[in-house]
């Protein structure tokens, strides 16, 4: 059964990208789709880096460290060495969110501080001009 090739524009409409979305990925060395002419035409193995990589953006990943992480699928050792380094970037990538998370828990509490003095502030004003 011969393998279903998609072109770029399948491969926006099924992934939600733009076309200049996946020409940078192809030039950062993530996707290799392949070339018929003109066209771009993408296997089930790109199809799978994509989606690995739109989930590593989401997760906060840098390109340069999906597509180490995609290098790593051809070593030969049944992906063990890929899943042990993405194991590992993502115990830091949870690290720096749930700290970054905590520092915008501690801004956000203090604006609403900040927001209830304005608001007495206000208020105050606000009796004093009636009382005039």
């Amino acid at each position: 059964m011969p393998e279903e090739l998609l072109t770029i524009r399948q491969m926006c409409d099924r992934f939600g990208v733009t076309p200049r979305t996946l020409r940078f990925y192809e030039s950062k060395e993530l996707l290799f789709p392949r070339r018929e002419g003109q066209h771009r035409l993408f296997t089930r193995r790109d199809r799978a880096r994509l989606k690995l990589i739109l989930r590593g953006k989401r997760f906060g990943f840098s390109l340069e460290d999906i597509r180490q992480l995609l290098d790593l699928y051809d070593i030969g050792d049944q992906q063990r060495t890929q899943m042990q380094r993405t194991y590992e970037l993502a115990q830091q990538r949870l690290r720096e969110m749930e700290r970054q998370r905590d520092e915008l828990n501690e801004a956000i509490e203090d604006l609403r501080d900040q927001l209830k003095w304005g608001e007495q502030v206000i208020a105050s004003q606000d009796q004093s001009k009636a009382a005039e």
